[in-house]
């Protein structure tokens, strides 16, 4: 049943739902905010929106800087802001010391209003990573290390300045469908790394479901100074779901997806709603209960 709801999810917001475009009464002329895997895809085009609403500096975080210094410029060309508005920083999600060297760069920011953890894999094959298998690693483990290691920016810029910084993950209808058996296990993190059991067609729904379960835990133990949700753009034309090149699905893509500018809606709808969302999954830019 919960994969039939997770279907249908999808169905209803392609078919039922026209989404709203981004929109705020905010001044965000003097707001920082950080977007990963954002040279391309739902980041692309979250970040094209942020810029359009004025957000006084944008920091793409992007694995390639060369990819996100040309996907500044197209950005900065189609919105017309400033080429001081938006920075490129480096960063490997599937590195630790990579997001840890950028948290620290990240605290000598002056403030700090919203985040926008979009880098994330969606793989069939087992791959181990930092002792961990990769797909766990990226979407999972180093992006909640970024979490928590912005948590003391994040709490200093809300104090500072009275505004509570956003963290956004984005999240996906698939998690209805994670193999639970996977977490049937007392040491949890050996059964999903162990090569011979992991299910890894069912990997990146089981990730996106374990993001959820943080996401809701977290909220619940540390209230107030920040905003943490995780918002589902729904099925997007992008580049995710590449291994993916069935005759089948590319004609189900063209059908049931959205385009990745609908989706990345709903991803700045997570970095501008208010504190109601805090450890909710959002869908059609609502709150999912």
């Amino acid at each position: 049943m919960s994969a039939v709801h997770g279907f249908g999810s999808v169905i209803y917001g392609r078919v039922f739902v026209n989404l709203p475009i981004p929109s705020t009464t905010t001044d965000l002329s003097n707001h920082i905010m950080i977007v990963t895997g954002s040279n391309s895809g739902l980041g692309f085009e979250s970040t094209r929106h942020l810029s359009r609403l004025g957000v006084g500096k944008i920091i793409m975080a992007v694995r390639t800087p060369s990819k996100g210094e040309a996907a500044k410029q197209e950005i900065l060309k189609s919105t017309g802001k400033l080429d001081s508005s938006i920075e490129v920083w480096s960063i490997d999600m599937d590195n630790q010391e990579s997001v840890k060297a950028f948290a620290g760069r990240a605290s000598l920011l002056p403030r700090l209003d919203g985040v926008l953890a979009n880098a994330g894999i969606m793989t069939s094959h087992y791959t181990l990573s930092e002792e961990s298998e990769k797909t766990l690693n990226v979407n999972v483990i180093n992006t909640f290390l970024l979490f928590f290691l912005l948590l003391p920016t994040m709490r200093r810029s809300e104090q500072q300045t009275g505004n509570a910084c956003r963290f956004a993950i984005p999240n996906s209808a698939l998690h209805y469908m994670a193999p639970l058996a996977e977490l049937n296990d007392k040491n949890i993190l050996h059964r999903l790394n162990d090569s011979k059991q992991a299910d890894m067609s069912g990997r990146y729904p089981l990730s996106k479901l374990l993001v959820l379960y943080a996401v809701r835990e977290i909220a619940k133990r540390a209230k107030g100074r920040f905003i943490l949700n995780t918002p589902n753009p729904s099925w997007c034309k992008s580049d995710l779901a590449r291994e993916t090149d069935s005759a089948g699905a590319k004609i189900a893509e063209k059908i049931l997806a959205r385009s990745t500018e609908e989706g990345s809606r709903t991803l700045v709808h997570g970095l501008l709603t208010d504190e109601t969302s805090h450890g909710h999954y959002l869908t059609n830019c609502k709150i999912q209960v």
